[in-house]
């Protein structure tokens, strides 16, 4: 019987995109308690939560007003669905706050339960709107190479990351993917930024043409590529973009799942880098994590289109138990008045550039620091074999799962997207911890150094 709680949790736990076999030989990182931007072991280690969990812990751990806020729901009204009419206050309170907030004007808001969620919402409103407007054959959806759209069917076929297609049949139908907009990887000799967000856009409307513009439908995006490796876009890529969307009647899904909500400097990702989306996603931030949800709003032309098919037919037939949640909904609300009366926006441009400008001082000349890039709250350092020709490490090497773990020993817990090393913070991070962070990981940076060092002198690489 196991006797731990690493053991146990070995015995009876299958854990979400995780190596089973390294996990049985190595065991978990069991987290016992946080506070502020601190997590604890069970051992009573303190770390950094330099990742915000999966990019989505903005306020940190222990938020006592996010706490008060579930307790005071829990025990008015726990539970309540929104099938048939029924509606909640906190349901409805939450939807007039996002619609006030959302950086183009938005004409409802939807509630699910988790990013992936709101992306497989957002497909299957993509295609009854079509149906609705007598349009069956346009149904087709592009997505971007190395875009991170969620883990169900539909989300994970949206996802450009290939390993995340592998043994799961995947991607399903009108699905397809375009050009990941990678200028330090992509671009050509001598190319410009705006010339390579020429050639991306022309790229996608040969590809618009190519399958038929009558049979594409939609088009989405993350303002900053999160899982994919932050990948900020390039100098006039979305400009030139959304042209092409218009001139070939296609909608723009804006997925805001990590950025949105103050990650990028801006309340929206789409306001820092000039979006204008006809459907909305969000998630992560909108509750600091504290409860699940999320959110997808349509404008007035995608709404008409799903009222008058549901008239149609009797009803809108999509949703989940769990859609707006009271106690969800309840803790949304609180965290976007903690957002506006602590100017956390604000906060973020103030001390971003000790992350930004910090990783750049300290790091762009290591030998193993390709290309160092971010906005706002968020960034990646990306490891590379050889800095003069920007070679790869060989994949089987796991360079950047090594890094992560030293920086783990090193009390910085981070997160590695194949060799990029990511960083996002709670948006309540101090200078002084920043600072902290990045001691970690220049300690961790300097191990995997040495521990590449001393594989190519013996030859295991």
């Amino acid at each position: 019987m196991p006797q731990s709680i690493g053991e146990r949790d070995i015995a009876g736990v299958l854990h979400p995109f995780t190596n089973p076999a390294d996990h049985e030989r190595q065991g978990p990182l069991v987290i016992a308690s946080g506070r502020g931007v601190w997590v604890y072991d069970e051992a009573g280690k303190g770390y950094i939560e330099g990742a915000s969990g999966l990019w989505c812990a903005s306020l940190g751990f222990g938020e006592e007003r996010l706490i008060a806020a579930a307790q005071r729901q829990m025990k008015t009204l726990p539970f309540m669905h929104l099938f048939g009419s029924r509606s909640t206050s906190p349901a409805i309170e939450l939807a007039e706050r996002l619609l006030e907030l959302a950086p183009v004007p938005m004409s409802k808001a939807f509630f699910a339960n988790s990013g992936s969620e709101a992306a497989d919402t957002a497909v299957k409103m993509v295609w009854f709107y079509n149906n609705a407007l007598g349009r069956p054959q346009k149904k087709k959806i592009i997505a971007r190479e190395d875009g991170f759209h969620g883990s169900t069917v539909a989300a994970a076929s949206l996802t450009g990351i290939r390993r995340n297609h592998r043994k799961f049949d995947l991607p399903i139908a009108n699905v397809v993917h375009t050009a990941r907009p990678h200028f330090y990887r992509d671009g050509l000799p001598g190319e410009s930024e705006e010339a390579f967000s020429a050639r991306l856009a022309e790229i996608l409307e040969r590809q618009i043409i190519d399958e038929g513009a009558d049979t594409v439908a939609a088009f989405i995006a993350e303002p900053v590529m999160g899982a994919g490796g932050v990948l900020t876009p390039p100098a006039g890529y979305f400009e030139k973009i959304q042209k092409v969307l218009r001139k070939h009647d296609l909608l723009f899904i804006a997925d805001e799942v990590i950025c949105g909500f103050g990650r990028t400097g801006n309340l929206w990702g789409c306001l820092t880098f000039g979006l204008e989306p006809d459907i909305i996603m969000a998630a992560k931030q909108l509750s600091a994590a504290y409860a699940p949800i999320s959110a997808v709003m349509v404008n007035e032309k995608v709404y008409a289109a799903l009222a008058r098919g549901g008239d149609e037919i009797g009803t809108f037939a999509h949703g989940f138990t769990y859609s707006g949640h009271p106690v969800s909904a309840a803790v949304a609300l609180e965290c976007l008045k903690i957002y506006e009366e602590r100017g956390i926006v604000d906060r973020v441009r103030a001390i971003a550039p000790r992350l930004q400008d910090g990783l750049r001082r300290r790091f762009a000349d290591h030998p193993l620091v390709g290309e160092i890039r971010g906005v706002g709250l968020m960034a990646a350092v990306e490891l590379v074999a050889d800095k003069e020709t920007r070679r790869r490490f060989d994949p089987s090497l796991g360079a950047g799962a090594y890094c992560y773990r030293r920086a783990i020993e090193h009390g910085s817990i981070l997160r590695a997207l194949g060799d990029s090393i990511a960083f996002s913070p709670p948006m309540i991070i101090s200078e002084e911890e920043i600072d902290r962070l990045l001691d970690g990981f220049a300690k961790a940076l300097d191990d995997t150094h040495r521990w590449i060092v001393e594989k190519a002198q013996s030859n295991h690489w």
